[in-house]
């Protein structure tokens, strides 16, 4: 054999091993080395780790943890450059030291653990403790058994992309008060507590107060508020007025508790001052805002005054209601159970809300006529809205075929939050669009939209109608019981997938309005009703 022969018969070996040759190439290389194989090679390990290696790798992670050693930790891991790029940062940018894990009785690769740790920064320091777990898995391509990466093995909290980080907050502490000077905190109201965290990372650097050092976690999204684990130092908090009530905040928080993934909004319907914001859902998404859902029948106050304004139909003109009506070969139909009325008003229909009503006009409608009224009259889907937090401006865009007559029943492309549809509601009985605030615009100086707003002639009808639907009509059970100047518009809204529609309900009762939708909840006076009759009656 030449010289270099026998190295290159073994380097071709090693390649055929990085490829997988297997059982033959491992014993010709034992046997070239002068080695001696008993029994063959060991199988590869394959399914789930057993408990010896469970409790053998998660040792071992945990060991290197404590130790501080994030990319010795992070080699345990089935994705060790993430684990490391968190596990560096869980000792340096959040300071934290002293790590003590203590481990649970696994449940089969499922391993449960307790953290204790110190969180220091500028010579204070403050306890950290709390509770976890990871689960240990086969690696695909090594077959080792690795902890299965996730960010919430490091701390519950995190999720992919977070990371954690000690130091000075980025916006000093807010104390938010309401209109009267009461103090609004996370505790008395747990629906506000999201719409804190917003106001803080908003306007904490222009409340006057000085910032905190803390223990937070950093989202992906840089303009989502950080979540406060830990504060070291406290800041000094501002004060920070809202438009809010106290009174009718309390109404909403708790009339939301009675519906599952429920929203409300309340404003004060002269000023567009929000005077409540509640939600009750599993997610912290302030759905009330934010949402963006089809209103189903409250957008006929939208589509009545489309009507009135194009001279197509009045309150007290014709506005059959068939059993079904047929646009472009889509089939529309109202209500189970309710009875056509070939002689019926826009009021009546309105009132009874009937859908073959508004889609028999679809005809008299341009495709963009819906959009325009929307946009120019009620200030909705021009995305300028400046509440002082994030919110949705609504959405009813120009659509065609179908979705024409869709459209005009609250279904289609149309999407509205809660806080839109109390505006609608704010813009129906009082003529003028007032755009929504939760902290006054003086504050920031911030420009707010305008929209012309509609005709004496045609409020006085839209009032009309809502009245008749508050009294006698669909919203009537739910409005009972309340005095005063008062209207409302009931809501189903049909989703795909859905075995229940979303329910929906806004109303007035003197100078507030609100709305309020209850996803899976049924027709419009079942869950969303009672939801706005409770804020009415304390805020109305």
């Amino acid at each position: 054999m030449r010289k270099g022969a026998k190295a290159a018969v073994i380097g071709g070996v090693f390649a055929a091993l990085v490829g997988g040759a297997g059982y033959g190439a491992f014993n010709f290389v034992s046997a070239m080395n002068g080695g001696s194989v008993v029994g063959g090679a060991q199988p590869v390990r394959t399914g789930p780790p057993d408990a010896d290696e469970v409790k053998d790798t998660s040792a071992k992670f945990f060991a290197a943890w404590e130790k501080g050693q994030a990319a010795t930790a992070a080699s345990y891991t089935n994705f060790p450059e993430a684990a490391s790029e968190l596990l560096t940062a869980y000792g340096g940018a959040a300071h934290i030291t002293g790590v003590r894990i203590t481990p649970g009785a696994a449940t089969g690769t499922t391993v449960p653990f307790s953290v204790k740790a110190t969180v220091s920064y500028g010579g204070k320091s403050e306890p950290l403790a709390y509770r976890s777990e990871l689960s240990v898995v086969r690696g695909a391509s090594t077959h080792r058994p690795l902890v299965d990466w996730q960010p919430s093995v490091v701390h519950p909290e995190l999720h992919k992309g977070d990371t954690l980080v000690t130091g000075e907050s980025e916006a000093p502490p807010i104390e938010a008060v309401d209109r009267d000077g009461t103090v609004l905190t996370k505790d008395r109201f747990p629906s506000l507590g999201p719409i804190l965290d917003e106001l803080r990372s908003k306007y904490g650097d222009k409340a006057g107060g000085t910032p905190a050092v803390e223990l937070s976690i950093r989202h992906t999204d840089t303009n989502a508020a950080e979540t406060l684990l830990i504060t070291l130092t406290k800041g000094r908090a501002g004060k920070l007025r809202t438009t809010l009530s106290a009174s009718a905040q309390a109404a909403a928080e708790q009339a939301v508790q009675r519906y599952a993934e429920s929203s409300v909004v309340a404003v004060k319907a002269s000023t567009g001052e929000v005077l409540a914001v509640a939600n009750h859902r599993n997610d912290a998404f302030n759905a009330a805002f934010l949402g963006r859902l089809a209103p189903g029948s409250t957008m006929k106050i939208i589509s009545a005054a489309t009507l009135i304004d194009n001279g197509i139909t009045t309150a007290a003109g014709p506005a059959p209601c068939p059993d079904q009506a047929v646009w472009q070969s889509q089939t529309f139909h109202n209500l189970e159970g309710m009875k056509p009325d070939e002689h019926a008003t826009l009021s009546d229909s309105f009132s009874r809300s009937c859908n073959t009503a508004f889609v028999k006009y679809a005809d008299s409608v341009k495709v963009d006529s819906l959009t325009r009224e929307a946009q120019e009259r009620f200030g909705l889907g021009r995305d300028n809205w400046k509440t002082g937090i994030p919110s949705f401006d609504g959405s009813v865009p120009a659509s065609g075929g179908p979705d024409t007559a869709a459209n005009m029943i609250g279904q289609g492309q149309v999407q509205m939050s809660p806080l839109n549809m109390a505006s609608v509601t704010a813009t129906a009985t009082t003529g003028a669009f007032r755009q929504p605030v939760l902290v006054p615009p003086g504050l920031d100086d911030r420009e707010l939209a305008r929209a012309k707003g509609l005709p004496a002639s045609t409020v006085a009808q839209l009032r009309q109608m809502m009245r008749r639907t508050a009294t006698t009509g669909t919203g009537a059970v739910a409005m009972s019981g309340l005095s005063g100047s008062i209207g409302a518009k009931t809501g189903s809204a049909e989703v795909d997938g859905q075995a229940k529609s979303n329910s929906w309900f806004t109303g007035y009762r003197n100078d507030v309005a609100a709305a309020a939708m209850t996803q899976e909840g049924g027709h419009g006076g079942d869950a969303a009703g009672p939801i706005v009759a409770a804020v009415l009656r304390a805020a109305g």
